[in-house]
């Protein structure tokens, strides 16, 4: 049985508390996207998020020095969401770490899909953002059936 979330709009970095054990399954696409979103001007890329210009700002900056091969953060630390909150990773023991690791995937725009230690870094891209990559529209054309092939494999 997999759980499925989905990630939250703000994140951290907190390379302190639990170390990544892995990489994301689909860390060349986010790389991809990101340095497609490097490319992007300004003012194109606070309509793609949709945001204050000082969220924009901060995400701007966060593109420039964003470095995916150098994640410090599991995916269940970074994002900072209700349901996250809620799960308190923080203090669940060894048997309920493992049991999420397991079981539990995030789905992300940026990365496709996380398991819970999959180290990333902090960004802002939702699955709907009308990103165009690979003559697709938008981040659900560009993921397409893989993100369910991966999940089911």
């Amino acid at each position: 049985m997999k759980i499925l979330i989905s990630p939250a709009k703000k994140m951290r970095g907190d390379a302190d508390s639990l170390p990544p054990l892995g990489q994301p399954a689909f860390l060349a696409d986010a790389k991809r996207l990101l340095e497609e979103l490097r490319a992007m001007p300004g003012d194109r890329l606070r309509a793609l998020w949709n945001c204050s210009e000082a969220l924009a700002a901060l995400n701007r900056d966060r593109l420039r020095t964003a470095d995916p091969d150098r994640a410090q953060t599991p995916a269940i630390l970074a994002y900072e969401g209700i349901q996250y909150q809620y799960m308190a990773p923080q203090v669940m023991e060894t048997g309920q770490l493992d049991y999420i690791q397991a079981h539990l995937r995030i789905l992300s725009g940026l990365y496709g899909v996380l398991r819970p230690f999959d180290g990333v870094i902090p960004y802002r891209l939702e699955m709907q953002a009308p990103l165009a990559m690979d003559g697709q529209k938008d981040l659900y054309g560009f993921w397409g059936g893989r993100l369910a092939a991966h999940l089911a494999g």
